[in-house]
């Protein structure tokens, strides 16, 4: 299954209280819950302006729609081709 980084733009992010990140991964829940299980969220990182998503999925399209019915802005979705990490150097 594709796995793509999702950034999103959002003014004044890394001020949002904890309270605020809570309720955001609630309704990012829910959608994916209606949207099924081929959707799923695997993290994000939240920098000043920005969220950077991890999500897999079966296609672009299925990105874009969790953007619309939750709501959140989807700026950018790149689909990851390879990952590495400090142990590909060994």
């Amino acid at each position: 299954m594709p796995r793509f980084v999702i950034e999103r733009d959002m003014p004044g992010a890394g001020k949002l209280s904890v309270s605020d990140l809570h309720d955001a991964a609630q309704k990012s829940c829910n959608v994916i819950r209606k949207m099924g299980p081929e959707t799923q969220w695997v993290q994000s990182f939240v920098t000043d302006d920005r969220i950077y998503c991890v999500y897999i999925a079966p296609n672009e399209e299925a990105i874009r729609e969790h953007a619309r019915l939750s709501g959140f802005p989807a700026n950018k979705i790149s689909q990851v081709r390879n990952v590495i990490d400090p142990t590909t150097g060994d």
